[in-house]
Protein backbone atom coordinates (compact mmCIF):
# COMPACT_ATOMS: atom_id res chain seq x y z
CA UNK A 1 0.00 0.00 0.00
CA UNK A 2 0.93 3.39 -1.34
CA UNK A 3 1.72 6.16 1.57
CA UNK A 4 0.50 9.28 0.77
CA UNK A 5 3.35 11.79 0.13
CA UNK A 6 3.81 14.78 2.44
CA UNK A 7 4.30 18.15 1.20
CA UNK A 8 5.72 21.10 2.84
CA UNK A 9 4.63 24.44 2.01
CA UNK A 10 5.59 27.64 3.87
CA UNK A 11 2.98 30.58 3.53
CA UNK A 12 3.72 34.23 4.78
CA UNK A 13 1.12 36.01 6.37
CA UNK A 14 0.14 39.89 7.74
CA UNK A 15 -0.99 39.75 11.59
CA UNK A 16 -5.11 40.64 10.47
CA UNK A 17 -8.55 39.25 10.90
CA UNK A 18 -8.43 37.78 7.40
CA UNK A 19 -5.72 35.42 8.28
CA UNK A 20 -8.20 33.43 9.93
CA UNK A 21 -9.03 30.57 7.21
CA UNK A 22 -5.15 30.66 6.67
CA UNK A 23 -4.49 29.91 10.66
CA UNK A 24 -7.36 27.65 11.45
CA UNK A 25 -5.93 25.53 8.65
CA UNK A 26 -2.77 25.21 10.38
CA UNK A 27 -3.95 25.37 14.03
CA UNK A 28 -6.89 22.71 13.54
CA UNK A 29 -4.83 20.52 11.26
CA UNK A 30 -6.89 20.62 8.35
CA UNK A 31 -4.10 21.12 6.13
CA UNK A 32 -2.53 18.26 8.36
CA UNK A 33 -5.46 15.75 7.03
CA UNK A 34 -4.29 16.81 3.50
CA UNK A 35 -0.71 15.31 4.01
CA UNK A 36 0.49 19.20 4.57
CA UNK A 37 3.19 20.04 6.33
CA UNK A 38 1.85 24.19 6.60
CA UNK A 39 4.57 26.47 7.80
CA UNK A 40 2.95 29.87 8.86
CA UNK A 41 5.59 32.86 8.91
CA UNK A 42 4.19 36.56 10.09
CA UNK A 43 5.22 39.44 8.25
CA UNK A 44 5.23 43.11 8.65
CA UNK A 45 4.50 44.17 5.37
CA UNK A 46 2.44 43.69 2.46
CA UNK A 47 5.77 44.45 0.51
CA UNK A 48 7.85 42.12 2.67
CA UNK A 49 5.17 39.28 1.50
CA UNK A 50 5.47 40.58 -1.81
CA UNK A 51 9.04 40.70 -2.34
CA UNK A 52 9.29 37.36 -0.22
CA UNK A 53 7.05 35.45 -2.60
CA UNK A 54 9.22 36.92 -5.60
CA UNK A 55 12.30 35.03 -4.55
CA UNK A 56 10.74 31.45 -3.17
CA UNK A 57 10.53 32.06 0.38
CA UNK A 58 6.87 31.02 0.31
CA UNK A 59 5.04 28.87 -2.15
CA UNK A 60 1.51 30.79 -1.45
CA UNK A 61 0.71 33.68 1.23
CA UNK A 62 -2.28 35.88 2.55
CA UNK A 63 -2.30 38.44 -0.09
CA UNK A 64 -4.11 41.16 -1.00
CA UNK A 65 -6.63 40.39 -3.48
CA UNK A 66 -5.02 43.16 -5.83
CA UNK A 67 -1.72 42.01 -5.34
CA UNK A 68 -1.50 38.91 -7.83
CA UNK A 69 -2.98 41.08 -10.64
CA UNK A 70 -0.44 43.76 -10.02
CA UNK A 71 2.53 41.17 -10.11
CA UNK A 72 1.43 39.74 -13.38
CA UNK A 73 1.59 42.88 -15.25
CA UNK A 74 5.04 43.59 -13.61
CA UNK A 75 3.71 46.75 -11.99
CA UNK A 76 6.00 45.60 -8.89
CA UNK A 77 9.75 45.59 -8.11
CA UNK A 78 10.98 41.82 -8.35
CA UNK A 79 7.77 40.68 -10.02
CA UNK A 80 6.81 36.65 -10.28
CA UNK A 81 3.93 35.12 -11.46
CA UNK A 82 1.33 34.49 -9.11
CA UNK A 83 -2.14 33.21 -9.21
CA UNK A 84 -5.16 33.19 -7.14
CA UNK A 85 -7.25 30.04 -6.88
CA UNK A 86 -9.25 30.53 -3.72
CA UNK A 87 -10.23 33.86 -1.70
CA UNK A 88 -10.10 34.05 2.01
CA UNK A 89 -13.28 35.68 2.36
CA UNK A 90 -15.18 38.81 1.82
CA UNK A 91 -15.67 41.91 3.45
CA UNK A 92 -13.28 42.85 6.79
CA UNK A 93 -11.92 46.13 6.17
CA UNK A 94 -13.27 50.07 7.62
CA UNK A 95 -12.41 53.68 7.30
CA UNK A 96 -11.34 55.04 10.45
CA UNK A 97 -10.85 58.62 11.34
CA UNK A 98 -9.74 60.73 14.07
CA UNK A 99 -11.71 61.99 16.93
CA UNK A 100 -10.53 65.75 15.38
CA UNK A 101 -11.86 65.13 12.18
CA UNK A 102 -15.74 62.90 13.16
CA UNK A 103 -16.34 65.95 15.23
CA UNK A 104 -15.90 68.31 12.09
CA UNK A 105 -17.87 65.57 9.66
CA UNK A 106 -20.63 65.49 12.41
CA UNK A 107 -21.54 69.12 12.53
CA UNK A 108 -21.95 68.10 8.81
CA UNK A 109 -23.85 65.42 9.28
CA UNK A 110 -22.15 62.56 9.77
CA UNK A 111 -23.92 60.27 12.39
CA UNK A 112 -22.84 56.96 13.82
CA UNK A 113 -24.56 54.82 11.21
CA UNK A 114 -21.67 53.71 8.84
CA UNK A 115 -23.43 54.60 6.00
CA UNK A 116 -20.74 55.57 3.35
CA UNK A 117 -23.15 58.30 1.51
CA UNK A 118 -24.17 60.66 4.12
CA UNK A 119 -19.99 60.04 5.80
CA UNK A 120 -19.00 60.64 2.02
CA UNK A 121 -20.82 64.11 2.26
CA UNK A 122 -20.01 65.22 5.36
CA UNK A 123 -16.54 64.50 4.66
CA UNK A 124 -16.55 66.22 1.38
CA UNK A 125 -17.62 69.49 3.35
CA UNK A 126 -14.88 69.34 5.38
CA UNK A 127 -12.26 69.04 2.83
CA UNK A 128 -13.64 71.98 1.69
CA UNK A 129 -12.95 73.84 4.26
CA UNK A 130 -9.79 72.98 5.27
CA UNK A 131 -8.73 73.69 1.69
CA UNK A 132 -10.44 77.13 1.21
CA UNK A 133 -9.22 77.96 5.32
CA UNK A 134 -5.67 76.83 4.71
CA UNK A 135 -5.09 74.65 1.65
CA UNK A 136 -3.68 72.40 3.56
CA UNK A 137 -4.90 68.56 2.43
CA UNK A 138 -6.50 65.44 4.74
CA UNK A 139 -3.99 62.90 4.76
CA UNK A 140 -5.60 59.24 4.81
CA UNK A 141 -3.66 56.02 4.95
CA UNK A 142 -4.13 53.01 3.20
CA UNK A 143 -2.00 49.69 3.59
CA UNK A 144 -0.69 49.28 -0.11
CA UNK A 145 -0.73 50.93 -3.68
CA UNK A 146 -2.00 48.00 -5.03
CA UNK A 147 -5.07 47.17 -2.23
CA UNK A 148 -8.47 47.04 -1.99
CA UNK A 149 -7.88 49.62 0.63
CA UNK A 150 -6.55 51.73 -2.14
CA UNK A 151 -9.23 51.32 -4.54
CA UNK A 152 -12.49 51.29 -2.13
CA UNK A 153 -11.16 54.72 -0.43
CA UNK A 154 -10.52 56.07 -3.45
CA UNK A 155 -13.96 54.80 -5.07
CA UNK A 156 -15.92 56.49 -1.83
CA UNK A 157 -14.62 60.10 -2.10
CA UNK A 158 -14.79 60.07 -6.11
CA UNK A 159 -18.67 58.94 -5.50
CA UNK A 160 -18.70 61.66 -2.74
CA UNK A 161 -17.55 64.63 -5.17
CA UNK A 162 -14.25 64.24 -3.50
CA UNK A 163 -10.95 64.28 -5.61
CA UNK A 164 -7.96 61.80 -4.32
CA UNK A 165 -5.53 63.33 -6.44
CA UNK A 166 -6.45 66.48 -5.92
CA UNK A 167 -8.25 67.56 -2.52
CA UNK A 168 -6.60 64.85 -0.11
CA UNK A 169 -3.48 62.89 0.02
CA UNK A 170 -3.30 59.22 0.37
CA UNK A 171 -0.12 57.49 1.82
CA UNK A 172 0.92 54.01 2.83
CA UNK A 173 1.25 52.23 6.23
CA UNK A 174 1.89 48.94 7.46
CA UNK A 175 -1.76 47.87 9.12
CA UNK A 176 -0.10 47.35 12.50
CA UNK A 177 0.91 50.62 12.51
CA UNK A 178 -2.05 52.47 11.72
CA UNK A 179 -3.38 53.56 15.13
CA UNK A 180 0.32 54.70 16.60
CA UNK A 181 -0.12 57.35 12.92
CA UNK A 182 -3.30 58.30 14.14
CA UNK A 183 -2.76 59.23 17.71
CA UNK A 184 0.35 61.13 16.59
CA UNK A 185 -1.25 63.00 13.92
CA UNK A 186 0.42 61.80 10.98
CA UNK A 187 -2.38 61.00 9.14
CA UNK A 188 -6.32 61.64 9.66
CA UNK A 189 -7.67 58.49 8.96
CA UNK A 190 -7.36 55.55 7.71
CA UNK A 191 -8.42 52.28 5.27
CA UNK A 192 -7.37 48.93 6.83
CA UNK A 193 -8.82 45.46 7.67
CA UNK A 194 -9.51 44.52 11.40
CA UNK A 195 -8.29 44.24 14.14
CA UNK A 196 -6.58 47.62 13.21
CA UNK A 197 -9.86 49.83 13.11
CA UNK A 198 -10.75 48.75 16.65
CA UNK A 199 -6.73 49.46 17.77
CA UNK A 200 -8.01 53.15 17.65
CA UNK A 201 -11.72 53.17 18.81
CA UNK A 202 -11.21 50.67 21.92
CA UNK A 203 -8.16 53.28 22.65
CA UNK A 204 -10.16 56.16 22.12
CA UNK A 205 -8.33 57.60 19.26
CA UNK A 206 -10.96 57.70 16.27
CA UNK A 207 -14.36 56.90 15.15
CA UNK A 208 -15.06 54.23 12.02
CA UNK A 209 -17.09 55.93 9.63
CA UNK A 210 -17.77 53.82 7.19
CA UNK A 211 -17.20 49.91 6.47
CA UNK A 212 -16.02 47.78 3.17
CA UNK A 213 -19.25 45.65 3.47
CA UNK A 214 -21.48 49.05 3.01
CA UNK A 215 -18.98 50.80 0.07
CA UNK A 216 -18.88 47.35 -1.55
CA UNK A 217 -21.36 44.33 -0.55
CA UNK A 218 -19.90 40.65 -1.03
CA UNK A 219 -17.00 42.44 -2.19
CA UNK A 220 -13.09 40.11 -1.91
CA UNK A 221 -10.52 41.58 0.06
CA UNK A 222 -7.54 39.06 0.23
CA UNK A 223 -6.50 35.94 -1.46
CA UNK A 224 -4.42 33.05 -1.42
CA UNK A 225 -2.05 34.15 -3.91
CA UNK A 226 0.36 31.14 -5.01
CA UNK A 227 3.60 31.22 -6.75
CA UNK A 228 2.64 29.68 -10.54
CA UNK A 229 5.81 27.81 -11.65
CA UNK A 230 5.41 26.09 -7.64
CA UNK A 231 1.45 25.40 -8.63
CA UNK A 232 2.82 23.65 -11.88
CA UNK A 233 5.21 21.92 -10.51
CA UNK A 234 3.22 20.47 -7.13
CA UNK A 235 -0.70 20.41 -8.52
CA UNK A 236 -1.32 17.94 -5.70
CA UNK A 237 0.24 19.84 -2.88
CA UNK A 238 -1.97 22.79 -4.23
CA UNK A 239 -5.52 21.18 -4.06
CA UNK A 240 -4.95 19.84 -0.72
CA UNK A 241 -4.48 23.23 0.54
CA UNK A 242 -7.15 24.29 -1.40
CA UNK A 243 -9.30 21.60 0.33
CA UNK A 244 -7.81 22.26 3.64
CA UNK A 245 -8.34 26.22 3.41
CA UNK A 246 -12.02 25.38 2.42
CA UNK A 247 -12.86 22.88 5.66
CA UNK A 248 -11.20 25.98 7.28
CA UNK A 249 -13.43 28.52 5.97
CA UNK A 250 -16.23 26.16 6.62
CA UNK A 251 -14.63 25.87 10.89
CA UNK A 252 -14.28 30.00 11.15
CA UNK A 253 -17.71 30.53 9.84
CA UNK A 254 -19.39 29.22 12.24
CA UNK A 255 -20.28 31.25 15.36
CA UNK A 256 -19.97 28.45 18.06
CA UNK A 257 -16.47 28.72 17.15
CA UNK A 258 -15.92 32.12 17.12
CA UNK A 259 -14.39 32.28 20.74
CA UNK A 260 -11.80 29.59 20.25
CA UNK A 261 -10.69 31.41 16.75
CA UNK A 262 -10.15 35.00 18.15
CA UNK A 263 -8.02 33.37 21.15
CA UNK A 264 -6.01 31.42 18.37
CA UNK A 265 -5.64 34.46 16.09
CA UNK A 266 -4.79 36.92 19.69
CA UNK A 267 -2.01 34.62 20.10
CA UNK A 268 1.70 36.11 20.26
CA UNK A 269 3.08 34.76 17.71
CA UNK A 270 -0.08 35.51 15.36
CA UNK A 271 -2.03 39.19 15.96
CA UNK A 272 -0.74 39.68 19.57
CA UNK A 273 -3.59 41.25 20.77
CA UNK A 274 -6.93 40.85 22.67
CA UNK A 275 -9.08 38.18 21.43
CA UNK A 276 -11.98 40.36 22.58
CA UNK A 277 -10.79 42.73 19.31
CA UNK A 278 -11.45 39.86 17.12
CA UNK A 279 -14.69 38.87 18.01
CA UNK A 280 -15.66 42.55 17.14
CA UNK A 281 -14.95 41.93 13.15
CA UNK A 282 -16.14 38.04 13.60
CA UNK A 283 -19.35 38.77 15.27
CA UNK A 284 -20.19 41.79 13.24
CA UNK A 285 -20.76 43.96 16.29
CA UNK A 286 -18.30 46.43 15.26
CA UNK A 287 -17.22 48.78 18.28
CA UNK A 288 -17.02 52.31 16.20
CA UNK A 289 -15.62 54.50 18.96
CA UNK A 290 -16.81 56.97 21.43
CA UNK A 291 -18.53 54.12 23.76
CA UNK A 292 -20.87 53.11 20.60
CA UNK A 293 -21.44 50.13 18.89
CA UNK A 294 -23.13 48.66 15.41
CA UNK A 295 -24.34 45.55 14.08
CA UNK A 296 -22.78 45.36 11.00
CA UNK A 297 -24.31 42.39 9.23
CA UNK A 298 -21.93 40.44 6.81
CA UNK A 299 -18.88 42.53 8.18
CA UNK A 300 -16.41 39.18 7.48
CA UNK A 301 -17.47 36.87 5.56
CA UNK A 302 -15.47 33.33 5.67
CA UNK A 303 -17.49 30.80 4.19
CA UNK A 304 -21.14 31.69 2.68
CA UNK A 305 -22.47 33.34 -0.33
CA UNK A 306 -19.45 31.78 -2.37
CA UNK A 307 -16.75 33.64 0.16
CA UNK A 308 -14.35 31.64 -1.28
CA UNK A 309 -14.64 31.74 -5.04
CA UNK A 310 -11.89 33.84 -7.14
CA UNK A 311 -14.60 35.66 -9.21
CA UNK A 312 -12.82 36.82 -12.45
CA UNK A 313 -15.12 40.07 -12.25
CA UNK A 314 -13.51 40.66 -9.25
CA UNK A 315 -10.07 40.19 -10.44
CA UNK A 316 -11.43 42.41 -13.16
CA UNK A 317 -12.72 45.48 -11.15
CA UNK A 318 -9.61 45.69 -9.26
CA UNK A 319 -7.73 45.73 -12.66
CA UNK A 320 -10.65 48.79 -13.93
CA UNK A 321 -9.11 50.64 -10.85
CA UNK A 322 -5.57 49.98 -11.60
CA UNK A 323 -6.30 52.29 -14.99
CA UNK A 324 -8.23 54.60 -13.44
CA UNK A 325 -6.04 55.84 -10.88
CA UNK A 326 -3.02 55.61 -13.94
CA UNK A 327 -1.35 52.41 -12.99
CA UNK A 328 -1.22 50.48 -15.53
CA UNK A 329 -2.33 51.43 -19.36
CA UNK A 330 -5.58 49.89 -20.42
CA UNK A 331 -5.14 47.12 -23.75
CA UNK A 332 -6.79 43.57 -24.34
CA UNK A 333 -3.84 41.93 -23.17
CA UNK A 334 -3.38 43.46 -19.97
CA UNK A 335 -7.39 42.79 -19.54
CA UNK A 336 -6.83 39.30 -20.26
CA UNK A 337 -4.04 39.27 -17.46
CA UNK A 338 -5.65 40.26 -15.03
CA UNK A 339 -8.74 38.16 -15.84
CA UNK A 340 -6.28 34.58 -15.89
CA UNK A 341 -5.47 35.72 -12.72
CA UNK A 342 -7.73 34.51 -10.88
CA UNK A 343 -8.07 30.67 -11.19
CA UNK A 344 -11.50 29.44 -10.67
CA UNK A 345 -10.92 25.82 -12.63
CA UNK A 346 -7.98 24.97 -9.95
CA UNK A 347 -11.04 26.00 -7.53
CA UNK A 348 -13.58 23.56 -8.60
CA UNK A 349 -11.04 20.73 -9.61
CA UNK A 350 -9.56 20.45 -6.22
CA UNK A 351 -12.87 21.06 -4.19
CA UNK A 352 -15.46 19.01 -6.50
CA UNK A 353 -15.33 16.48 -3.94
CA UNK A 354 -16.20 17.93 -1.23
CA UNK A 355 -19.32 18.75 -2.60
CA UNK A 356 -19.84 22.17 -1.64
CA UNK A 357 -21.51 24.60 -3.88
CA UNK A 358 -19.73 25.84 -7.02
CA UNK A 359 -20.43 28.78 -8.94
CA UNK A 360 -21.46 27.42 -12.49
CA UNK A 361 -20.41 31.30 -13.95
CA UNK A 362 -17.06 32.52 -13.45
CA UNK A 363 -18.10 36.02 -13.59
CA UNK A 364 -21.06 37.76 -12.40
CA UNK A 365 -22.26 41.69 -12.74
CA UNK A 366 -21.40 42.82 -9.47
CA UNK A 367 -24.43 44.99 -8.12
CA UNK A 368 -27.19 43.24 -9.85
CA UNK A 369 -28.37 41.37 -7.13
CA UNK A 370 -30.20 43.83 -4.43
CA UNK A 371 -31.28 40.74 -2.56
CA UNK A 372 -30.15 37.38 -1.81
CA UNK A 373 -30.71 35.12 -5.02
CA UNK A 374 -30.41 31.31 -5.45
CA UNK A 375 -27.77 31.27 -8.35
CA UNK A 376 -26.89 28.45 -10.20
CA UNK A 377 -24.11 25.91 -9.21
CA UNK A 378 -22.67 22.60 -9.04
CA UNK A 379 -22.61 20.77 -5.73
CA UNK A 380 -24.31 22.29 -2.59
CA UNK A 381 -27.08 25.01 -3.34
CA UNK A 382 -25.82 28.79 -3.51
CA UNK A 383 -27.50 31.98 -2.89
CA UNK A 384 -25.92 34.91 -3.71
CA UNK A 385 -26.50 38.84 -2.92
CA UNK A 386 -27.03 41.38 -2.20
CA UNK A 387 -24.07 42.76 -3.91
CA UNK A 388 -22.90 45.96 -5.35
CA UNK A 389 -21.43 49.67 -4.83
CA UNK A 390 -23.41 51.66 -2.59
CA UNK A 391 -23.55 54.51 -5.27
CA UNK A 392 -25.82 52.34 -7.51
CA UNK A 393 -23.18 51.65 -10.38
CA UNK A 394 -23.05 48.32 -11.59
CA UNK A 395 -19.79 46.77 -12.77
CA UNK A 396 -20.16 44.30 -16.00
CA UNK A 397 -16.98 42.26 -16.77
CA UNK A 398 -18.61 42.09 -20.22
CA UNK A 399 -18.36 45.72 -20.70
CA UNK A 400 -15.02 46.52 -18.94
CA UNK A 401 -14.11 49.02 -21.84
CA UNK A 402 -17.57 51.00 -21.35
CA UNK A 403 -16.57 51.27 -17.10
CA UNK A 404 -12.88 51.92 -17.73
CA UNK A 405 -14.31 54.80 -20.01
CA UNK A 406 -17.08 56.48 -17.77
CA UNK A 407 -14.89 56.51 -14.82
CA UNK A 408 -12.64 58.61 -17.30
CA UNK A 409 -15.37 61.34 -17.71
Amino acid sequence: MNERRSHEIVAGFMPLLDSAILVAAKEKRFAAAEGIDLTLVRETSWANIRDRMAVGHFQVAHMLAPMPIAANLGLTPLAADTIAPIALGLGGNAVTVSNALWIRMAVHGAIADLDPAAAGRALRHVVAERLGATDAQLRFAVVHPFSGHNYELRYWLSACGVEPERDVEIVYVPPPLMADALASGTIDGYCVGEPWNTAATSSSLGRIATIKAALWRSSPEKVLGVAAKWAEREPEALAGLLRALCRSAQWCASRENHRELAEMLGARALIDRPAEWMLHGLSGTLDIGGGEARQADNFFVPFDKAATFPWKSHALWFYSQMVRWGQVAHSAGNASIARETYRPDLYRSALKPLGIALPSANAKVEGALVAPTPVGSAGASLTLGPDGFFDGTLFDPDRLDDYIEAQRR
